[in-house]
């Protein structure tokens, strides 16, 4: 996913001036292309998350449309007061891209975990929370961004995640991405590079579901989410992320005011795949840690009733 992002930030720079680039002492076989092209829109500020965060704030001041990028807890968990005050709080034109997200960076322990920074994203106002499962929708995502006059998340995987999709999406803000439909009152709804596992695992195991991707955890299109559950009443929710204010949280609210509103008659059973409330002490792969976690499906999820 990080390739695709330069890849299309770079494409967007050559006819958007406006476009500026700041990096956290990494990306390196990974940023050049941007740096070489623009060398008066980029700048590595080193090991200096919180500085980078004030000194982005200060180019949207300025009329530049500003990107943070760094290993996804750094710019999010360890910027948190920069970004509510410094970004958010005056709307500024800043995007915070993260690298990693979740447990990508497993085998370096904790402190490289990316697992609560997109519900403490989503609490601050003004701020729009992306987490696309492929490179396609982070592609897409990318060029919705150089469009897009304020804060915004991009949460993306480290490297080598495969297109779950088999062309490019056109996604506005808010929208779910389908994947696959069905008769039943299953839906899967996912977020992030754990989609890739989701559709394998949906598809070996021969389970008759609709599959969604969300790749705006905040805001959500309210008007696709009813059309969604008024279908299906049958939720689950699989996501890399803490279970307590991530996406499967974030989807109880919508449908939790969309019932009190009178908008759907039934309220959904949603099931929630998530980080269980604790750390991972452990270091590992990927795959490893989100097993050890729990992030997996089972059949009895998935009951037509």
């Amino acid at each position: 996913m990080r390739t695709a992002f330069i890849n299309q930030l770079v494409q967007e720079a050559k006819t958007n001036e406006s476009i500026f680039l700041i990096v956290g002492d990494l990306g390196y076989n990974v940023v050049e292309p941007f740096q070489q092209l623009f060398p008066d829109r980029f700048l590595n500020i080193g090991i200096d998350e919180q500085n980078m965060v004030g000194v982005a704030s200060g180019l949207a001041q300025n009329g530049y449309n500003v990107y943070i990028y760094s290993i996804a807890n750094f710019p999010t968990l360890r910027c948190m007061e920069q970004i509510r005050y410094d970004v958010a709080y005056h709307n500024a034109n800043v995007k915070i891209v993260s690298v990693g997200a979740g447990y990508a960076y497993g085998s370096l322990g904790a402190s490289h975990h990316a697992t609560e920074e997109m519900g403490m994203l989503r609490t601050i106002p003004n701020m729009v929370v992306c987490s696309p499962s492929d490179p396609c929708e982070a592609r897409a995502i990318t060029t919705i961004s150089t469009n897009y006059d304020g804060p915004m998340y991009l949460r993306l995987g480290k490297a080598g995640e495969k297109n779950v999709h088999e062309q490019d999406v056109i996604l506005t803000i808010g929208d779910f991405c389908q994947y696959a439909e069905s008769s039943t009152q299953n839906v899967l709804f996912v977020t992030g590079s754990i989609m890739d596992y989701a559709v394998n695992w949906v598809r070996n195991n021969h389970i008759d579901t609709a599959i969604y991707s969300v790749p705006f955890v905040k805001p959500m299109n309210q008007k696709q989410l009813l059309s969604i559950v008024r279908k299906h009443n049958h939720v689950i929710v699989l996501e890399e992320h803490q279970m307590s204010c991530g996406l499967g949280s974030a989807l109880i609210e919508q449908v939790s005011d969309l019932y009190s509103l009178g908008e759907i008659d039934i309220m959904p059973t949603i099931r929630r795949i998530a980080i269980k409330d604790e750390f991972i002490s452990v270091s590992g792969s990927q795959a490893y840690l989100r097993c050890k976690s729990g992030l997996v499906l089972s059949k009895n999820l998935f009951s037509d009733k």
